[in-house]
């Protein structure tokens, strides 16, 4: 009988950009930007506060700047002209690959035995910025990979875009066991600041950050450590279309992001997991750790309540929260790589019968997004001296 084909995540890499800001520093910026008056400025500074998020990356330097001292934002009152979609493009195609990069010599440095130009397929993921030639083709050719590499983008998908692009690489993999896929995702979400006051504007502004991922994935799991791609499910909720949204406008890319949110995805969270734990013939006590997209903090607190989680369960979204907000694509492997992270240096060990990851992510449609990884470890082998005793035990007995 042929053997199944699998797929794996063999290494995780990240970058964030040098320039980063306090969110109470963030908030300050955004009040004096808005001009806002006492009153909204307590309110704008409460919003901050709330979101549990310490500090957030950003390509732009502004934001920890003062009126005069900007070199992306106009130095004028209410910062007039207000910077163009033109302007943010050509801000996404200066910073989005060089970062994109520096998350990928990450992702490789962690696999030294791995050699780079076996790279078969670059997949790039985006929704905060597009052109073409694009990102997929400079780093190809940053990487020095052959012209005939293949690749693909997926764009404008949201938070949940890592999931189809890990979807994506574990397709080729199987089809093609010889295949060695780069995802990357890249998103510069601070580049499209909105100076408005709608709420949904504002809880936008007070949560979305910079960062790059980037993932390797096999056909077959490295020596000591892996991530089995096990299965995926994905769901809609039409009756929340209208509260997350993305669209290309005249000053940027403007995010609906109402209150609403946290609502839908308590109606479908748990019908959403049991629908994968089924799927992956898996129960709740099957999984062992969660890597739950950090859309915010009120997002993980439902899907606590709904799925019966504890904080400490859910504590690598809110350690990746609180240390660098929403990421959006990248986000989740952000979390995924903490976690890794922490299997690789003994601090986490998983429990032999929960071997398995939950992880999910969310966006517009209202699109729900899950997968389940598998913690893969290498056998201890016997060492050598242990070896020498068995066999003299065995000569004498």
């Amino acid at each position: 009988m042929q053997q199944s084909l699998e797929a794996y995540i063999n290494a995780i890499g990240r970058a964030v950009p040098v320039h980063s800001a306090p969110q109470d520093v963030t908030a300050q910026f955004m009040a004096d930007m808005l001009e806002c008056d006492d009153r909204d400025r307590r309110r704008l500074t409460t919003l901050y506060r709330f979101t549990r998020i310490e500090k957030r990356h950003s390509v732009i330097a502004d934001y920890v700047k003062q009126r005069g001292e900007f070199t992306f934002y106009p130095n004028t009152a209410g910062m007039e002209p207000f910077p163009t979609v033109s302007q943010r493009m050509q801000l996404y195609r200066r910073e989005a690959v060089p970062l994109a990069l520096k998350a990928i010599d990450d992702c490789l440095a962690s696999y030294p035995d791995f050699d780079r130009q076996q790279i078969t397929h670059v997949i790039t993921v985006s929704c905060t910025g597009l052109y073409a030639p694009g990102p997929d083709i400079e780093i190809i050719e940053a990487m020095g990979l052959p012209g005939h590499t293949q690749r693909l983008a997926i764009n404008f998908m949201g938070c949940y875009g890592a999931f189809n692009g890990l979807k994506t690489a574990s397709s080729i993999v199987r089809a093609n066991p010889d295949a060695n896929v780069l995802l990357v995702c890249i998103e510069l979400c601070s580049i499209h600041f909105q100076k408005k006051t709608d709420t949904e504007h504002l809880l936008a502004n007070a949560l979305f950050a910079d960062g790059s991922a980037a993932v390797l994935v096999q056909s077959r799991p490295r020596p000591d450590i892996a991530l089995r791609l096990r299965s995926f499910y994905c769901d809609l909720l039409p009756e929340g279309k209208a509260e997350m949204a993305w669209h290309v406008d005249n000053y940027g890319f403007e995010m609906t992001l109402t209150s609403e949110v946290p609502t839908h995805i308590q109606r479908g969270i748990r019908q959403l997991m049991q629908r994968l734990l089924t799927q992956s013939e898996l129960t709740m006590a099957d999984i062992g750790l969660y890597a739950l997209h950090p859309g915010g903090r009120r997002i993980l607190e439902v899907i606590e309540e709904q799925l019966g989680l504890t904080t400490n369960d859910n504590r690598y979204a809110y350690a990746i929260l609180r240390e660098y907000g929403n990421m959006s694509s990248a986000t989740v492997l952000f979390v995924l790589q903490r976690i890794w992270a922490d299997l690789v240096s003994g601090v986490l060990t998983m429990p032999d019968q929960q071997p398995n990851i939950f992880s999910c992510a969310f966006g517009p449609g209202l699109t729900l997004e899950s997968m389940i990884t598998e913690v893969v470890t290498a056998p201890v082998e016997p060492t050598e001296a242990i070896l020498e005793s068995a066999s003299a035990s065995s000569h004498f007995s």
